[in-house]
């Protein structure tokens, strides 16, 4: 007789389903019997339980998560398998790698003295590389390996060929930026000499010359001509006197102009300006100017001092004026001696109290300069003091 298939599951079913109930029934005779339905043993993991139907009470959801449980176990043990066979890889090249140092510094040391010279890494180095080497970097090499300090290397601080070969690189390429650096800085120096240069050639701030000393004595002229009234004095009586004689004839030429006193101060002031004539001659006409401006304060003094003492009804002899009149002459044919002749010889006269400090704070100067603009070729000075505390105060 012949049984389909269906028929046959029906039966293990039912001779399944008898087993389990004789196993949980109680009783003396009762013995422990296994349980094909039972998913959770006392040994193993209840996800691992396999049932001795087999695929035939297995449902998909069962089949599909132990086949994941194998692929992930299957992947650990893959992984594990490739660290270890990576460690024995490393551990092998390690080998490999000591044992090509120390032959090596075998066939470096060729004294064979256990320890290499500066001489000895220098000529090994030059056959393994082919290269010419100087002492000064192969010295600079054996100081950065020479961890113990005795001007040597021990087979401890031997590195390997390579190390030695990418330390080489790495100086040359710091001895490549820093002659780039030094190019660059001598272009730098190059170009600010270049523009000191211009810069002296715009603000004449060389020696003078023989013409430049005899010129800058004439804006000295300036402030003798207008000075000459506090002389009238000193001067009367001595006409015969060829300097006095000479004085007289400049004075009338003077005066014969209108308004001298303003066309000379104006004059001297706009070429005071011109940076290409020579300091000394723009020193002296600031400080001409600076005198001339000086000789109204007691002009003004003595107005004043006459207006008041008409006005209290007071006399002052006559004596009082002329003395101060005389002492301010001379006062100023001493100053005016002195700058005439200190321009003479070449040297500025900036020793007059009060005047040539004031004259030395005005004039521009070649270190005053912050740049040229290229498009004016003007130069642009470098702010003051006062400047900047002016600037903060607009702030």
């Amino acid at each position: 007789m012949k049984f389909s298939a269906t028929t046959l599951a029906t039966f293990a079913t039912v001779a399944a389903l008898s087993s389990s109930t004789n196993a949980f029934s109680v009783g003396p005779k009762a013995s422990p019997r296994f349980d094909p339905f039972q998913l959770r043993t006392q040994t193993g993991n209840p996800k691992h339980a396999r049932s001795p139907l087999g695929p035939l009470l297995a449902t998909p959801e069962a089949s599909a998560a132990d086949a994941v449980d194998d692929e992930v176990h299957r992947l650990k043990a893959m992984a594990a398998k490739l660290r270890q066979e990576a460690a024995e890889l490393e551990a092998q090249q390690a080998t490999e790698r000591a044992s090509a140092i120390e032959k090596a510094f075998d066939r470096f040391d060729t004294d064979k003295d256990g320890e290499l010279s500066v001489d000895e890494l220098k000529a090994a180095l030059e056959k393994t590389f082919k290269l010419e080497l100087e002492e000064e970097r192969v010295q600079r090499l054996m100081d950065d390996f020479d961890t113990s300090g005795d001007g040597a290397l021990q087979k401890d601080e031997f590195v390997g060929i390579e190390q030695f070969r990418n330390r080489l690189e790495a100086l040359a390429s710091e001895e490549r930026r820093k002659a780039l650096e030094a190019t660059k800085a001598a272009q730098q120096e190059a170009e600010t000499a270049k523009l000191m240069e211009s810069t002296m050639e715009l603000i004449n701030d060389k020696q003078p010359t023989n013409v430049d000393r005899a010129v800058s004595v004439l804006p000295y002229l300036f402030p003798l001509m207008d000075g000459l009234l506090f002389g009238q004095y000193l001067l009367a009586g001595n006409e015969s006197n060829p300097v006095v004689a000479t004085l007289a004839i400049i004075y009338t030429l003077y005066r014969s102009v209108p308004f001298s006193g303003f066309l000379a101060f104006f004059a001297l002031s706009a070429f005071s300006g011109n940076l290409s004539i020579n300091r000394l001659v723009r020193f002296n006409m600031q400080q001409a100017i600076f005198l001339d401006v000086a000789l109204f304060v007691p002009g003004l003094i003595a107005a004043l001092t006459s207006g008041a003492t008409q006005a209290l009804g007071l006399n002052i002899p006559p004596m009082v004026g002329e003395l101060s009149s005389d002492a301010l002459f001379v006062g100023l044919v001493a100053i005016l001696g002195y700058s005439a002749v200190s321009s003479l010889l070449g040297v500025t006269p900036d020793k007059v109290p009060f005047v040539s400090q004031a004259v030395n704070d005005r004039l521009p100067s070649a270190d005053m300069i912050e740049f040229i603009d290229p498009t004016t070729g003007e130069p642009i000075f470098k702010k003051t003091e006062q400047d900047n505390k002016d600037d903060e105060k607009k702030d």
